[in-house]
């Protein structure tokens, strides 16, 4: 793998991996398309850590306070505060289960799926209807006001539901919690936060699950590289991420379902040539 190529992969995990448009999909897509060798698994394994130092980077005063509703309670502001920041956590366990079994049961038949471009596509359309519904139930079914502090077990346990779906290539994981967040009433900024908060252990899952195999995927590789791909990686996360959120305020999904809608019709066509 060369630096450019590197470069090219970590951009691409990084912004990818929290716009909703499916990191996955577009890993799967671009060495394909652009004749780029597939990562090993050092590279794998430094993006991963890249995008979670991105998203708790981002989110570190809601990181710190959850642990400190744990490990010091007395820091924080009062009990209510203390009893909100324990509650997410515990909502952030929860929503992690279903990833967790789903990752450890069907890992083949995940596997699987990553090997044909037709799925990506497919996925990658299902990416798309799932965003047009989330706008939909914005814009014409009920306002959606609900805030994190409204959630419950059962509300986490479906978000993810959805994030354990899109283990599959094409369907976005961001895209996915976030809509199923805005379809169970709350607002677009707290379903993109606690998908972005949802997403560090899923992250960090991801890491630990690949790191056995780290030695073997430094061999032959060029330590430059990997570390220009781990360093785009996390800035263009960071950026995703700080966008994304900014965006989603004032903003609809419109613009992603429509990309995720034609790249996947472009793909199925291609892979039926």
């Amino acid at each position: 793998m060369t630096v450019l190529d590197a470069l090219i992969l970590g951009v691409v995990q990084g912004l990818t991996e929290f716009l909703p448009v499916s990191s996955s999909g577009h890993l799967v897509l671009v060495p394909e398309f652009f004749n780029i060798p597939a990562p090993t698994i050092g590279f794998d394994v430094l993006v991963h850590v890249a995008t979670l130092m991105a998203v708790v980077g981002y989110f570190i005063r809601d990181v710190a306070k959850m642990v400190l509703s744990v490990v010091a309670p007395r820091r924080l502001r009062d009990r209510e505060e203390v009893k909100y920041w324990r509650r997410l956590l515990l909502w952030l366990v929860i929503g992690s289960v279903p990833a967790g079994l789903a990752g450890a049961l069907l890992s083949d038949f995940y596997e699987g799926l990553f090997q044909s471009t037709l799925a990506v596509g497919i996925f990658l359309i299902t990416t798309s209807l799932l965003l047009w519904g989330a706008d939909i139930a914005l814009g014409r079914v009920r306002p959606k006001t609900l805030e994190l502090g409204k959630m419950r077990a059962g509300d986490a346990l479906i978000v993810g539901c959805f994030q354990a779906l899109a283990i599959a290539p094409g369907l976005s994981r961001s895209g996915s919690t976030i809509a199923a967040g805005v379809f169970l009433g709350f607002d677009r900024e707290s379903a993109a936060r606690f998908s972005f908060l949802l997403s560090i252990p899923v992250i960090l899952g991801a890491f630990l699950t690949q790191l056995g195999g780290i030695k073997d995927g430094f061999v032959g590789a060029g330590g430059t590289a990997h570390a220009v791909g781990a360093i785009a990686a996390a800035v263009s996360g960071f950026v995703a991420v700080y966008f994304l959120m900014s965006y989603i305020k004032r903003h609809r999904l419109r613009v992603f379902a429509v990309y995720t809608l034609l790249l996947g019709l472009f793909v199925v066509v291609l892979s039926a040539v």
